[in-house]
This record gives C-alpha cells, sequence and structure tokens, in this order.
C-alpha cells in the first residue's frame, strides 16, 4: 500500500519503519524542509529517533500536497496541539474515500475535543481508525516485540490497519471503542506525569502502585462518562499504556513529573525540553475541564493541574490526596 505518515516526529519514524518492513511504500512528511532535508543526508532522524539508521527506501516528503495525493492510507502523528492546523492545509487535498489512522495522544486545547473530533472538523466524515497502546518509538523502530489496538466504528477498517501493520514484531488487536481508545491514550499522559512526581520525590513503590490503580479507575469513570467502554481501559490503550508510560525511562510525560518531583518550574522543563512534546501538559487542561463539566471525580488529575497551571507544591497535592474522605474502593 502506499501510506503517508504526517509527522516526522519519534513515533511516525518508527511506525513508517515498522510498515516498510511489510513491504508497503512510505512517505514521511515533515513541517520543516530544512530538517528533512538533514534527515535524508544523515540517514537518521536524529532530533527525535537517535542512533536508527532510516533506509533508502523511506521516502521523505516536504510538499504536503503531494504528500497526501493518491496515498491509499494517512496516518496522523503530529502532536495534537499543532494538527488542526495541519489538517488545514490537508483539506484541499484530502480525499474523504482515504482512512485516516491517528497515532497522537491528546485533548485539543480550550475545543477540549479527541482528535477524531478534530479531523472530522477539518476533513468532514472520514474513515478514522485510532491506533494506540503501549509502545515506545524507541523500541518499536528496533523491533522489540509490541502489542497496539486498533479502533474503528467499522470493524472492517480496524482489520485493514491490522493487516497494514501486523508482523512478528508488532501485534494489532482491534476494537469498535474508538472514544475509550482515544481517551485512553490520552489520559494515561496525565497520570504519568503523576508517576514521575512520585519517582523524582523517591516516594517509593507504594504510592506509585496505588497512585496507578487509582488512576485507572478515574480515567475509566471520566472515560465513560464521555461516551467509551469502561472495559476498554482494562486493555492496552489503558492501563496497558498506563503502565508502560508510568514505569519507562523513555516517557516523556514522566520525565515531566519527576523534574516537578524534585522542585522544578513548569515554565524551566518546557524550555529544557524544547520541541520534544509532552502531551500530559495540556491534556490535564483539557481532562479537567471534561470532568467539571460532566460532574465527574478526578483527584489526580485535579491535583495534576494544579501542580502544573497553579504551581501547587507537589508535597502538597500528596498530602491533600492521601487525606480525601475514607470511601469503598469501587
Amino acid at each position: 500500500m502506499k501510506v503517508t505518515v504526517i509527522g516526522d516526529g519519534a513515533w511516525g519514524t518508527a511506525l513508517a519503519l515498522n510498515m516498510l518492513r511489510n513491504g508497503h511504500k512510505v512517505q514521511l512528511w515533515g513541517a520543516f524542509p530544512e530538517y528533512l532535508q538533514e534527515i535524508a543526508e544523515r540517514k537518521e532522524n536524529y532530533k527525535f529517533l537517535p542512533g536508527v539508521t532510516l533506509p533508502e527506501e523511506l521516502i521523505l516528503q516536504a510538499d504536503i500536497a503531494d504528500a497526501v495525493a493518491g496515498q491509499d492510507m494517512l496516518l496522523l502523528a503530529t502532536p495534537t496541539q499543532f494538527l488542526r492546523s495541519v489538517l488545514k492545509k490537508i483539506s484541499p487535498v484530502f480525499s474523504a474515500s482515504t482512512p485516516v489512522i491517528n497515532v497522537a495522544k491528546g485533548i485539543e486545547i480550550d475545543s477540549w475535543k479527541r482528535i477524531s473530533q478534530i479531523v472530522e472538523d477539518e476533513l468532514g466524515e472520514v474513515d478514522f481508525i485510532d491506533l494506540s497502546g503501549p509502545s515506545h518509538a524507541e523500541e518499536v523502530s528496533r523491533k522489540v516485540p509490541t502489542a497496539v489496538v486498533a479502533a474503528a466504528k467499522n470493524e472492517d477498517s480496524a482489520k485493514a490497519v491490522q493487516k497494514l501493520m501486523m508482523n512478528e514484531n508488532f501485534r494489532v488487536y482491534t476494537s469498535k471503542d474508538v472514544v475509550g481508545v482515544e481517551l485512553g491514550g490520552a489520559l494515561k499522559n496525565v497520570m504519568a506525569i503523576a508517576a514521575g512526581i512520585i519517582d523524582g520525590m523517591n516516594m517509593g513503590d507504594n504510592p506509585k502502585a496505588a497512585m496507578m490503580t487509582r488512576g485507572i479507575f478515574e480515567m475509566g469513570r471520566l472515560g465513560e462518562a464521555l461516551g467509551g467502554q469502561r472495559s476498554t481501559f482494562a486493555g492496552l490503550s489503558g492501563i496497558g499504556d498506563l503502565i508502560v508510560t508510568c514505569c519507562s525511562g523513555h516517557s516523556r510525560n514522566r520525565h515531566v513529573g519527576e523534574e516537578l518531583g524534585r522542585g522544578k518550574k513548569m515554565a524551566d522543563i518546557r524550555k529544557e525540553m524544547g520541541m520534544v512534546v509532552a502531551e500530559g501538559v495540556p491534556t490535564a487542561r483539557g481532562a479537567k475541564a471534561l470532568a467539571g463539566q460532566l460532574g465527574v471525580e478526578t483527584p489526580i488529575i485535579d491535583e495534576i493541574y494544579n501542580i502544573i497551571y497553579n504551581d501547587r507544591a507537589v508535597a502538597d497535592a500528596v498530602r491533600s490526596l492521601m487525606n480525601r474522605d475514607a470511601k469503598p474502593e469501587e
């Protein structure tokens, strides 16, 4: 198949490599032509996926019209907060019959929309598939065994992505719960910041295990209120992605939390990370806003929001969570 990956970050590049291994013709589009030229010369996406050699077969495409025209599928790997502006560029040359796969994870600031909703705003009603699960780009690019889930309203569309990407190193399951899979991938990033805070404070294993367990309850509660199935949050896009993001040194969101736990201010952390995006930071705003609109209790999300945006001391946030009223687990 002919597939264009929209976004030359780590995850887009890793999935491009995976599809190339399956024999597909893959283009990688990036927003900065000068950087694409550097990638071509070095045969390495040195800013986002260092140490991984890129094959000659990978087509680097700077022209978005050429990237989109005539493709069998588009794969969106653009950070959530930049996606709408990219879709506006795609819209004039986009064919409504082209399936759109999304692999970014987040909620748009101000609109508080999921990515499927942003895509519908800009491209109309399309064949949309969301791919999510416990999958670090660094490991997928090196053929580490990985399992993810492809969710689509149309079961045949999810199976098409399964066929496109699945191989001996990359296993793809299918689901019909697009909302739940999208929200699992987005909300776990907020919990990963909480996990990083616990690690940064050197608090130990007990609080991290407690936070992750209560975190999945919280994700499922909010996800169900937004139209997802609670059972989805017990799967790869929920607890699976939560575990890997909360425990891995690859996680950008966990890194943000670690730095907060060590006493750094959010503004300084943003500056140090440069172009590297931690989606949990804006998603904390969106999740808190949506929970407030729906009257859903989200104590962990609320505290992470206050730490990031209201400069709340991390020790005070932990104390507040531990001193909440006694209640049953369910």
